[in-house]
């Protein structure tokens, strides 16, 4: 499912309610470092060519003219995502965009919060870190606990290794939300790296932990989802252990 609109919705988010969503890549393609079995997206390949990324004053007219037109309308939002077609922190203008955003959420909407889905490979750019630092809700992926995994889960364009990503991550000393998908397929469960996943969350210790698993069509065909119930039974020890976890099916 393409976005291809800078600023759209507000649509309703399993976990953020009405977000106004922000697409800061090609508008009617996809760029991402990752090619994910399960990307909503598509894959990389079926990104249609469009490499036109928007600029910061794209963004600026884009989202200044939305948020005044649903302020007039009473549309609630309770969240300004930073998500689109791929990966957000790959577009240059990405830092001063969060300035932006930050600045015009507290004219028309000081109540909602900020949010950006990132899949964390550019957090240990200095910039792309401090940019992080100042939103609400820095949701970052990590779906794998190992490089073998994530070479079957993520599909990384360039080298990508779980160690290092999980060093950049300690960097926010808990502060930021960890965000894993669950799934089911022909050469992986989520199940089996539970362990060793859990051991990287008791290291990390972020404020907030999703745990999700397939809501929409998927590029790799025949992949399975987890119940509620069964994500639940996996996590359990670290409910337990007193982890804020937002479970969504």
């Amino acid at each position: 499912m393409m976005r291809e609109e800078i600023v759209f919705g507000p649509i309703h988010s399993r976990r953020l309610g009405a977000s106004l969503g922000i697409n800061i890549l090609p508008e009617k393609g996809k760029l991402c470092n990752f090619d994910c079995i399960y990307c909503e997206c598509g894959w990389n390949s079926e990104g249609r060519g469009d490499r036109k990324i928007p600029s910061a004053a794209d963004l600026r007219e884009a989202l200044e003219k939305k948020l005044s037109s649903c302020k007039d309308a009473g549309t609630p939002i309770d969240s300004i995502t930073f998500s689109g077609d791929g990966e957000p922190t790959l577009n240059p203008d990405f830092p001063e965009m969060i300035d932006i955003t930050l600045s015009l959420r507290d004219i028309y909407y000081p109540s909602a919060k900020v949010s950006v889905l990132s899949n964390a490979t550019l957090i240990k750019r200095e910039e792309v870190f401090e940019a992080l630092g100042k939103v609400d809700n820095p949701i970052l992926k990590l779906d794998a606990s190992s490089d073998a995994q994530a070479e079957i889960i993520n599909r990384p364009a360039h080298s990508y290794h779980v160690e290092d990503v999980v060093r950049s991550l300690e960097r926010f000393e808990g502060n930021f939300i960890l965000q894993t998908m669950f799934l089911r397929s022909p050469d992986f469960d989520s199940a089996s790296m539970i362990k060793d996943w859990m051991e990287i969350v008791r290291k990390l210790r972020p404020r907030e932990i999703m745990v999700y698993t397939i809501d929409r069509e998927t590029p790799m065909k025949g992949l399975g989802k987890y119940t509620p119930e069964e994500m639940k039974q996996l996590v359990q020890p670290l409910i337990d252990e007193g982890f804020m976890i937002q479970i969504k099916g």
